[in-house]
């Protein structure tokens, strides 16, 4: 696994346009193809591939298109919920007042 803690988000980006590339390659399939399936043009999808900027949205669509969403769980993973400090933890305030006048 490559260290990417040092690398500029433009490396970030064209090191994941070359991830994104080499799945759709091992799945055989052609631009078009999952430009199509995506619902996103084929030049946003070689400006993914490339690393040449792109949207969230379009990295979403290719993902979904590559059957390859369950990535993002380890991307933005879901914060566990402990009940047992919830029922610990004072209820948070529902509002602030001004402090009185003296």
């Amino acid at each position: 696994m490559i260290d990417l803690t040092f690398r500029t988000p433009a490396e970030l980006q064209t090191t994941l346009g070359e991830r994104i590339r080499r799945l759709r390659l091992a799945r055989n399939v052609d631009q078009r193809t999952m430009a199509d399936e995506a619902g996103i043009s084929e030049k946003a999808l070689r400006n993914l591939e490339t690393g040449r900027g792109s949207t969230v949205e379009t990295l979403l669509r290719a993902l979904k298109a590559l059957g390859s969403l369950e990535g993002l769980e380890m991307l933005a993973p879901e914060v566990p919920v402990d009940p047992l400090a919830l029922l610990r933890a004072s209820k948070p305030p529902q509002r602030v007042r001004r402090p009185r006048k003296r």
